[in-house]
């Protein structure tokens, strides 16, 4: 796969994050339910989305840095030592700054 391949990947899971965050952040904002049964689980509700939503952005900085590489041109190289990524790890994991070995060992 190209690099350009993996910018179109990138920026369409970049938009896919994008647009569950807003709707993350639309949940936050209506109004609560005067139930107590119903609030409670609400908030229960709001812990997992509150998760998801972090989860969203340390990808969504992932990406971004990903996206940088490509256009500083080093995308594909372990930034850690300097190697080629493995084909199947970028394709597994797009936006991963490092290669098998130096993951690990991370």
């Amino acid at each position: 796969m190209s690099t350009p391949d993996y910018e179109q990947i990138l920026r369409r899971r970049q938009r896919e994050l994008y647009s569950r965050l807003h709707r993350i952040e639309e949940d936050f904002e209506t109004p609560r339910n005067p139930d107590d049964d119903d609030r409670a689980l609400e908030r229960s509700n709001d812990e997992v989305l509150e998760e998801l939503g972090q989860a969203g952005q340390t990808e969504l900085r992932a990406i971004d840095a990903a996206l940088t590489r490509i256009s500083e041109g080093r995308f594909g190289t372990c930034t850690r030592c300097g190697q080629p990524i493995s084909p199947a790890r970028l394709a597994a994991v797009p936006y991963t700054p490092f290669c098998e070995a130096c993951s690990r060992e991370i």
